[in-house]
């Protein structure tokens, strides 16, 4: 099955009423915009979604279930949750998993920027090494989907609403606002849009 018709889906046909009025392509999209944009798509997550070819995003228990990971493939895991006391790397010992950590908070008065550019490289080198790659948080809808939505836009030179239809086709997400607001600000660094300042 092609990456076309697996992930993404027409919306001249299937668009939900509560984005008809929503102009995706207005470079004054506010985070209630994108809010409204994030509610619109898959709304039950598993454990784990690919929502790009070789891409996954998931939760804490799909991290843990050494089997589950061994048969989906998985060769690097990004933990967008990581801390000291939960252990990190060394959970993986034996599985030929590379393990990259990030201490972040779902706060949204926590700079997620630093670890736009290190994150998508990471993930951007497993894809193009052939890998296959969790990018995980605790549940997989806000810090974990924040850095996906980064690698997106910066690598794949996707535009901010873009990586949100990538993405919330095949998971439910919703970054925090104050990570949302961060994106924005990418989205206008990378595309050079005039975005409205929150």
């Amino acid at each position: 099955m092609s990456y076309k018709s697996r992930f993404s889906t027409s919306r001249s046909s299937s668009r939900s009423p509560s984005t008809q009025d929503l102009d995706l392509s207005s470079p004054m999209l506010t985070v209630f915009d994108l809010e409204r944009l994030l509610y619109t798509g898959k709304a039950i997550n598993s454990h784990v979604d690919e929502v790009y070819p070789r891409l996954y995003l998931g939760d804490q228990a799909i991290a843990e279930n050494r089997g589950e990971l061994a048969r989906l493939g998985i060769t690097h895991i990004l933990n967008c949750a990581h801390s000291k006391w939960r252990g990190g790397a060394e959970k993986y010992e034996g599985a030929n998993i590379t393990y990259q950590g990030v201490e972040a908070h779902d706060t949204p008065d926590y700079d997620m920027t630093v670890n736009f550019y290190p994150a998508a490289e990471f993930i951007h080198k497993a894809l193009t090494g052939g890998g296959r790659i969790l990018v995980h948080c605790a549940v997989g809808v806000s810090r974990s989907a924040t850095l996906v939505l980064a690698y997106l836009m910066i690598r794949q030179n996707m535009t901010l609403v873009d990586a949100i239809k990538t993405v919330k086709d095949n998971r439910g997400i919703i970054p925090n606002r104050g990570f949302l607001r961060q994106l924005v600000r990418l989205d206008g660094t990378l595309h050079g849009s005039t975005q409205r300042r929150f």
